[in-house]
């Protein structure tokens, strides 16, 4: 009986060395998933962070494109603008410039003629006085 039960007695202690050994096993491939687990979940999570700041990017820059042609589109039609006002402001003045050279030259040509007339009546006078002295 005494060695029916160190039987029983050294058959538990190898039964619990068996556990514990395969309990330490398990503990340290579970650790080991784990850790696989941590980096594949940390490079999940860097790849994600990576992809969203590339989206980030791709949206700032999309964003900065549409913004510059608005702004070159606003730009160019301001320039039309001034340009089309320049152009008006020129023409203007040209029509004002010619006008006033219009009226100068009239005046010009009004004052000619009036010393035309008043030479023409001299030349008349002195025509006459001659014929009369003759």
């Amino acid at each position: 009986e005494q060695e029916h039960n160190r039987e029983i007695s050294e058959l538990i202690t190898r039964y619990e060395e068996a556990m514990e050994k395969l309990r330490a096993e398990l503990n340290k491939e579970q650790q080991c998933l784990l850790d696989e687990l941590c980096q594949q979940m940390t490079a999940t999570h860097k790849a994600e962070i990576e992809q969203a700041q590339l989206q980030l990017q791709t949206m700032h820059s999309l964003e900065l494109e549409a913004l510059r042609l608005s702004l070159n589109n606003m730009h160019t039609s301001q320039l039309e603008l001034t340009q089309s006002n320049l152009r008006r402001e020129k023409e203007t003045a040209l029509v004002e410039l010619r006008e006033m050279l219009n009226d100068k030259r009239a005046q010009e040509v009004a004052i000619l003629q009036s010393r035309h007339q008043l030479e023409l009546g001299k030349i008349k006078e002195q025509c006459l006085k001659e014929k009369e002295d003759l």
